[in-house]
């Protein structure tokens, strides 16, 4: 059983040439927090230093998204931007080859540094880039989760969050908003994910009376459990958090929880099982939920992370915390 808490994802926007040198510096100091040994540290300000360097000399609208990976076994290095996007994967890899008369050994430094990367890249439509760097070697991604978390614009804590825990050969994924924002709700979540954590294998109508009783003399949150079966998707949820099934072709289906405030007025919760499918995305309503109107199909088959930052950079409401968490699941009709 792996449960694991993330901190708020640190946001780096490329705006200016000097963002490359805060990236490096920002996730040398989270590698040194996460606990990532020996050289490990200088390693990961070499990945976000390449990749913002990268978003400076060739994109526009980008930003570097820094975070302990939310299986807690490591550290992600996110890069996201609108640019011209890049025409030739492989070839971009070769060391020498640049389209700006520099050394030309970007993405290659990082394709070698990183524990593991992935590039997603359309012409005219921008680059999403994941460069993960792991705690201990020998490490294997699972590339099956992936969440960013953002607190509103202005606020040094974020009142959502969310958790992840893998048991029994399924996962788990809690996805909470805090009533408001600022360090009440912050609080509030923070609770919630203690009690996840001691009780991640519980039923998930069950968990939410756990965290019901956790929450009675907080501020309250909404929130929402799914759990990733062989077969089928278990959906149990209170508030106004939407989770959206995504198939390779489209979004499948859309749900949001029962009425009510985790702590205070919860009905007796319901558990809903769903189809499978490709993805389960989570999000709090500091993503704008309107963006499932023309989704391009290519995104829903992002890799979980870079969904996530994708519809992070795209669709976020900077007022409000912002949290996004995607579980691969089964392809449809397997079971």
């Amino acid at each position: 059983m792996t449960p694991a808490v993330p901190r708020p994802t640190v946001q780096i926007p490329v705006d200016h040439h000097s963002a490359v040198q805060v990236a490096a510096d920002r996730a040398r100091s989270l590698a040194r927090e996460c606990g990532l040994p020996g050289a490990l540290p200088d390693h990961a300000a070499v990945l976000a230093s390449e990749l913002a360097t990268n978003i400076d000399k060739h994109a526009r609208d980008g930003a570097i998204y820094l975070q302990p990976s939310p299986r807690g076994d490591g550290l992600d290095v996110v890069a996201v931007d609108r640019g011209p996007g890049i025409a030739d994967i492989p070839l971009s890899f070769t060391d020498g080859y640049t389209t700006t008369r520099t050394l030309g050994a970007g993405l290659g430094t990082v394709l070698r540094t990183a524990t593991d990367f992935t590039l997603r890249s359309e012409p005219g439509h921008g680059t999403l880039a994941h460069a993960w760097l792991a705690k201990t070697p020998g490490q294997q991604h699972p590339v099956a989760v992936g969440g960013l978390c953002l607190p509103a614009t202005g606020e040094e804590v974020s009142g959502d969050g969310y958790a992840v825990a893998r048991h029994d050969g399924h996962w788990t994924g809690l996805v909470l908003d805090g009533l408001g924002h600022g360090p009440e709700a912050a609080t509030a979540t923070r609770r919630a994910v203690r009690t996840f954590r001691a009780h991640p294998d519980l039923p998930p109508a069950e968990l939410l009376t756990a965290l019901h009783k956790a929450l009675r003399h907080s501020r309250g949150a909404a929130a929402t459990v799914v759990r990733v079966h062989p077969g089928y998707v278990e959906h149990c949820g209170i508030g106004n958090i939407r989770v959206v099934m995504c198939s390779r072709e489209g979004i499948a289906q859309q749900f949001t929880g029962q009425p009510g405030i985790v702590g205070y007025n919860m009905p007796t919760p319901r558990s809903v099982q769903l189809e499978p499918a490709a993805a389960v995305l989570v999000h709090t309503d500091g993503i704008d939920h309107r963006w499932t109107r023309d989704v391009p199909p290519a995104q829903l088959r992002l890799p979980p992370t870079l969904l996530a930052a994708s519809l992070m950079h795209s669709h976020r409401r900077h007022r409000d915390d912002a949290t996004a968490l995607v579980l691969g699941g089964l392809p449809q009709g397997q079971s």
